[in-house]
């Protein structure tokens, strides 16, 4: 089965169930859901923030991995919204394959919930949980997989300083490998007429990588030159297994991103960071905390945006789509 509804979506309409990815989705799509969270972006810089568009309804977000950003951002979402929201948070040390989860999403379609937020460490997990579900699923991180509504933040906060996506020249630097991020921020970027640099060292690149439609740098210096935008990835050791960098300390002499190397980049770059971040080791407190160039504080506001458009939409068509449920 299709991990995503084979409709062909109207202009200005999602024409998806579910949001388990962004590979797939249309420029207009991702359009939809940017203009949307635009906004949100507005109503929740007002003092009343809350909104009754998913009054009566239920939002379960159910994380089988921890988060802060994550899932603070879609309980808020919800929450201002107008759902009753739930969350479950599941230990690591209790998680099985294949009966469990499945017995998972038939206990929680029993409750009738009208969405699920799901994130899980292993790939696929999620799309496998919305095949067994009545209500619309957002996958909010499954293994290295995808993480969509990140790579939508990223996307809405890139277009809000500096006015487009279409022909910037977007630098993704790092722990590829490993990263759910970069997979979702490549698709969109690409989707979205960007160009897009991978600059890691061998041991975190993937076979595949050239053939995600990106030029891949193992020099970090070459790799910045003349980019609007640096995207730095947390360096996820607890996903390693086996010797994949000499030292943390020797990674940061040559992939950190500091002043020096940032110079390289276009005068104007802007620096990004999905977070949590190590500062020393992919990047150095000096640039992550510049006022001026650091977007890093608007990506966690622009979450909350993004993740109330997601809601909004997915709501919406379950709504006026008899089909859909």
């Amino acid at each position: 089965m299709s991990r995503r509804l084979m409709t062909s979506p109207l202009p200005g309409r999602f024409g998806h169930k579910h949001l388990l990815g962004i590979e797939g989705l249309s420029p207009d799509e991702i359009t939809l859901l940017l203009n949307t969270a635009d906004a949100c972006v507005e109503q929740n810089r007002r003092v009343d923030k809350k909104q009754s568009h998913l009054r009566g309804l239920t939002q379960i977000n159910l994380f089988f991995e921890d988060s802060t950003r994550t899932r603070t951002s879609f309980e808020l979402a919800g929450k201002r919204l107008g759902a009753d929201v739930i969350n479950m948070s599941v230990q690591h040390s209790s998680i099985k394959k294949g009966e469990t989860l499945l017995d998972t999403a038939m206990t929680l379609n029993a409750m009738s919930p009208d969405v699920l937020v799901v994130r899980h460490p292993n790939s696929g997990a999620v799309q496998l949980l919305a095949q067994k579900v009545t209500g619309a699923v957002i996958n909010a991180g499954d293994g290295s997989h995808e993480h969509p509504t990140q790579a939508l933040l990223d996307a809405l906060t890139i277009r809000r300083r500096k006015g487009r996506l279409q022909g910037l020249l977007v630098a993704i630097c790092g722990d590829f490998l490993h990263s759910r991020v970069a997979r979702s921020n490549i698709y969109l970027l690409n989707a979205m007429g960007a160009r897009v640099r991978l600059i890691a060292p061998p041991t975190l690149l993937p076979r595949e990588a050239e053939r995600l439609g990106v030029e891949v740098f193992h020099d970090m210096r070459r790799g910045l030159a003349g980019c609007d935008i640096v995207m730095m990835l947390r360096l996820q050791q607890e996903r390693m297994q086996g010797a994949f960098l000499p030292s943390t300390r020797e990674y940061f002499h040559f992939y950190g991103l500091d002043a020096e190397k940032l110079a390289l980049a276009h005068p104007e770059a802007f620096i990004m960071h999905p977070g949590p971040m190590n500062r020393g080791v992919e990047i150095d407190s000096e640039v992550a905390d510049d006022i001026h160039r650091s977007l890093i504080a608007e990506q966690v506001e622009m979450g909350v945006a993004v993740r109330m458009a997601c809601l909004e939409i997915l709501t919406g068509r379950l709504r006026n789509d008899t089909g859909a449920r």
